[in-house]
């Protein structure tokens, strides 16, 4: 389900309509790539030759091209995610712009090292645009990776991973044979798991690395894609035929199960009744109000912030109206 060729013909020929689940892409960033290893320092040795870049003047009609038959081929509820640099960013928002997609996050991916500079800030990120095909509700795992109520001392662990900033460090692979760009697999990780289900069709149109494939037969997902580099695609093709699906499965982290399992459902008056009534008492008993409130959330079923708004009678005066002379 690999093609060495063109994506834009290749998916023409090969993928119909509404077929896949998911697209993860990192297409060339028209910047002359095969001469970026000057600004890194950074040794070819064990870089394969053969990285396509396309020209500067046909990147509008080149980006246009490509998402249209991405935006075909997608399901109504399916994801993609384009990683783009900032140069060329235009012409990918606008080729979108020109599809029926819809925009859920730009994320910026940061990472730990830059074209260094002088004259200027040093650039150490990339743009993650995310957008869904409308038509259906998009798969979107978010207990995936954390629970709704795992903390440490900076806060909610399930709020942070999801915020749109990802402080993601590029991988070292001293010695080893590598393409002149790769995701990071903990990248990967984190999108295939937040928009997929095991056994969907994760789709690369830019395979390179074939890191997409790889991470997505790992995490037990199907892969298809496109590379036209002859020499990339010989030697990735023989990389991924290793790879034993659902093999990346157990090094994924397993969240313990929810606890807030009546967040957004309608709040009662009985309820409001007794949280109140259980938090009282806590206090009562000398508890600070944040541990009460801490306490409550495996109680009540419901976040802190929510507990907070109903205790601080913030919300639904009806009910409070009716439980307030419980403690008069």
């Amino acid at each position: 389900m690999f093609y060495n060729e063109d994506c834009v013909e290749g998916a023409k020929k090969y993928l119909k309509d509404n077929s896949i689940d998911l697209i993860i892409t990192d297409p060339p960033y028209g910047i002359s790539g095969d001469t970026l290893h000057k600004h890194y320092n950074r040794n070819e040795d064990h870089v394969l030759d053969g990285y396509i870049e396309i020209p500067q003047e046909e990147y509008p009609t080149f980006s246009k091209q490509w998402i249209q038959q991405a935006a075909r081929v997608l399901r109504p509820g399916g994801s993609i995610y384009i990683v783009s640099g900032y140069t060329n960013l235009r012409h990918i928002l606008n080729a979108l712009a020109e599809t029926n997609l819809k925009e859920v996050n730009h994320i910026i991916w940061k990472y730990n090292f830059g074209i260094f500079t002088k004259k200027k800030y040093i650039s150490s990120h990339y743009h993650i645009l995310y957008y869904v095909k409308p038509g259906k509700q998009q798969v979107f795992n978010t207990y995936c990776r954390f629970s709704d109520s795992e903390k440490d001392e900076n806060g909610s662990l399930n709020y942070r991973d999801r915020e749109d900033v990802w402080v993601i460090n590029r991988e070292y692979k001293p010695g080893k044979v590598k393409n002149k760009n790769e995701l990071p697999t903990q990248l990967l990780c984190k999108i295939i798991q937040y928009s997929s289900m095991p056994g969907d069709l994760v789709c690369d149109f830019f395979l390179g690395s074939f890191s997409t494939a790889k991470v997505a037969i790992g995490l037990d997902r199907r892969a298809t894609g496109f590379e036209k580099s002859e020499t990339a695609f010989d030697y990735q093709i023989n990389q991924v035929k290793k790879i034993v699906p659902g093999s990346l499965l157990g090094k994924m982290r397993t969240p313990p199960p929810n606890v807030y399992h009546n967040q957004g459902k309608p709040l009662t008056i009985e309820e409001k009744t007794f949280i109140l009534k259980e938090y009282r008492n806590l206090r009562n008993r000398g508890i600070k109000k944040k541990a009460s409130i801490d306490q409550l959330t495996h109680k009540s079923g419901r976040g802190y912030w929510s507990l907070l708004k109903i205790i601080d009678g913030t919300t639904n005066k009806s009910a409070t109206n009716k439980t307030k002379t419980l403690f008069d």
